[in-house]
């Protein structure tokens, strides 16, 4: 008993204080204050004070004004597609609604995958632009490695090319590409031997070409990615796989490709998100290519022709947007699903990459 008092008592003699807590001032009581702080220091520190309270008191009001606006801006066109996609179209001329509808339909939806044939062009989507995807994943990795690691003779020069292809428009190339896929000629043998040239117009080769290439739908900014990715990754990883008698290519297989596989999959994100959206470069390599951005761009000829079995005939323009927003609404389901499952490796990716800081 004696042991424990004395135990106690020693630890009652060395409990820590309370921390002091400062009593809560008044709007007057810090008024009071700041004046008597301003008059010790000198004019500029004064100036550089208000102009900082004067900061500290406006960018919440500000920052909130921006985080509206653009909520605004994403979020209304979305809501508007989901309220017109489920409501039959005569409520499009109701005054009365706004955007909870009074009775919700499907027959939109249905009518919009008819429409589009679907399930179809969702498979030709998918051969097309997912595989050049792919590819174009592979191709500009292995680019952006070689700009990353390597030092070869017109380096600046190529990635000076790689800027450039970022900067300038795929509509000024458009042409010449053009002609080259419809007068193909390899090495010019082919006219030497038959006289002719090979057409590859309306073939997938138009675009798992430039893909093959390094040269798809935004190559460049995806070199550019990659190479900020890799040179990002320590340097000790290839010299030790170098030690081990890997080379070069064996060193980018096992070693890079693991350390970087949020940027493969950011990359691969946004080029499916590219390719399933592009639709001027399909039609200008493609007559009757059945892939989602052309069915949706051809989606109001498509449901007077299908739907009313009339191409002639005359629909109300309010009453119409309910099949057109019922298709983008079909058209974007998969890549919002995509996004929402992977978009924690998504913005890792973003980081790693070093886009934040372009």
């Amino acid at each position: 008993m004696a042991a424990n008092t004395m135990v106690s008592g020693f630890l009652k003699k060395f409990k820590p204080e309370k921390k002091y807590k400062e009593p809560k001032l008044t709007r007057s009581e810090k008024k009071e204050r700041f004046k008597k702080r301003l008059e010790s220091l000198t004019p500029a520190e004064q100036k550089y004070l208000k102009r900082k309270q004067f900061f500290e008191a406006v960018w919440p009001v500000f920052r909130a004004v921006i985080v509206f606006g653009l909520c605004f801006i994403i979020l209304y066109p979305l809501i508007f597609m989901v309220s017109s996609a489920f409501r039959p179209r005569a409520e499009m001329n109701d005054p009365t609604i706004m955007w909870i509808p009074k009775t919700f339909t499907m027959s939109n939806i249905k009518d919009a995958i008819r429409a589009m044939d679907f399930w179809n062009t969702l498979k030709n989507t998918l051969i097309l632009n997912i595989g050049c995807s792919l590819v174009q994943v592979l191709t500009c990795a292995l680019t952006g490695y070689g700009f990353a690691r390597f030092k070869f003779k017109g380096k600046s020069i190529l990635f000076f090319v790689v800027i450039m292809m970022i900067l300038v428009p795929s509509q000024i190339i458009l042409i010449p590409q053009y002609m080259f896929f419809r007068y193909f000629n390899p090495l010019g043998i082919y006219n030497m031997i038959t006289g002719n040239y090979i057409n590859l117009i309306n073939t997938a080769v138009t675009m798992y070409f430039p893909a093959f290439t390094a040269n798809g739908i935004r190559a460049g900014l995806f070199i550019y990615l990659f190479r900020q990715s890799f040179r990002g990754l320590p340097k000790e990883l290839e010299d030790a796989a170098y030690l081990d008698g890997c080379s070069p290519f064996r060193t980018f297989v096992q070693v890079m490709i693991p350390n970087a596989g949020s940027t493969f999959l950011t990359v691969f994100l946004l080029s499916v998100v590219w390719y399933w959206n592009d639709y001027y470069v399909s039609t200008s390599f493609f007559t009757d290519n059945r892939t989602i951005a052309l069915m949706l761009k051809n989606l109001d000829a498509n449901l007077t022709r299908i739907i009313f079995d009339n191409g002639n005939i005359q629909v109300n323009v309010r009453e119409l947007i309910v099949w057109m927003e019922s298709g983008c609404l079909i058209s974007i389901t998969p890549m919002l699903i995509m996004y929402i499952l992977l978009q924690k490796n998504f913005t890792e990716g973003i980081a790693r990459s070093g886009l934040t800081g372009m």
